[in-house]
């Protein structure tokens, strides 16, 4: 018969559970720091808001400033609902927002790509396709108007004449854009500002993909276009969709060039621009911003369909 020692651990006293009181102790002490920037973002962006919603439900004429303010309730926002020109300015700012993100983010893929490789000079050409975006809004729509679509004096005019002289023709053309497609003349330079944002988001994802599996994928005899689809472009999923909810909400918000360019004219009063015309021509506190709440719940639905948009898109292509 085999005896067995049986050899006894010593004593060792088991963890103490944390307690409740330690838990959110510890979850505030990680979280105190955040505290100032939270803060600072509620009384700048949520607190105006608020107020701007408030105002939307009350009465309240410049004109009139001994009427003093009288809550509407909803009336205001009927009132916005049943004016044809909102109507218009809202498919105004769906058809522009729609085509200058997709326009910006294609011609900013395709210059992250070039970027992407190695060549002399790359940083100039880098610095130099950055810097439509370092140009404050109303000057390029300034630059825009005048540099390029003056019918006497303007560069797109001017190389329309080159041609035409090219082949005989001396006769000066009084074309003008703004005239024939006015909001493609506003969509011209914010795809030119917006462009260069596009790229730089694009480019960070592009230079952070893994050179091995990239390499790999070329050892296994990959080609280009093939790498680009199956890798690449998955990859960029998040980037892409990153620079489509930023360039919606920024563009959704386009007033400089409307403004300077066209001021309104021809159909291409916006959503922002139809909120200056309501507070200059009327002066209706409430009316106005009304508008501007629907302007921000547009955004959010613009920026939510586009996010789900772009992620059906890419898990259809993943499949």
């Amino acid at each position: 018969m085999t005896a067995t020692t049986v050899e006894y651990a010593p004593d060792v006293a088991p963890p103490r559970r944390a307690s409740p009181g330690d838990s959110f102790r510890a979850r505030m002490t990680r979280r105190l720091p955040l505290l100032p920037a939270l803060t600072f973002t509620v009384v700048v962006t949520q607190l105006p808001f608020l107020y701007t919603i408030y105002i939307s439900l009350v009465g309240w004429d410049r004109d009139h400033p001994e009427l003093g303010k009288k809550f509407v309730g909803l009336k205001n926002f009927r009132a916005v609902f049943a004016d044809d020109s909102l109507r218009s300015a809202v498919l105004v700012t769906v058809e522009l927002t729609a085509f200058v993100v997709v326009v910006a983010v294609l011609i900013g893929l395709g210059l992250a790509l070039l970027l992407d490789r190695r060549f002399f000079g790359r940083g100039l050409a880098r610095t130099l396709l950055i810097a439509p975006f370092l140009i404050m809004p109303m000057a390029a729509a300034l630059l825009w108007k005048h540099a390029f679509y003056n019918a006497q004096f303007g560069l797109i005019n001017g190389i329309i004449n080159g041609v035409r002289g090219w082949f005989g023709n001396h006769t000066p053309t009084a074309w003008s854009i703004l005239t024939d497609h006015p909001l493609i003349a506003v969509a011209l330079p914010l795809i030119w500002q917006w462009t260069p944002f596009m790229m730089l988001i694009l480019l960070a994802g592009l230079q952070s993909q893994s050179g091995e599996v990239l390499e790999a994928a070329r050892v296994d005899g990959a080609s280009n276009w093939q790498i680009f689809r199956s890798i690449t472009l998955p990859h960029l999923r998040q980037y892409i969709e990153l620079s489509v909810l930023l360039g919606s909400i920024y563009i959704l918000q386009a007033f400089d060039a409307i403004y300077t360019i066209t001021r309104g004219i021809s159909n291409t009063t916006n959503l922002p621009f139809a909120i200056f015309e309501t507070q200059v021509d009327s002066g209706d506190y409430g009316l106005t911003s009304a508008e501007g709440v629907i302007v921000v719940i547009g955004t959010i639905i613009v920026a939510t369909f586009a996010l789900r948009l772009l992620s059906s898109l890419f898990k259809e292509g993943t499949r």
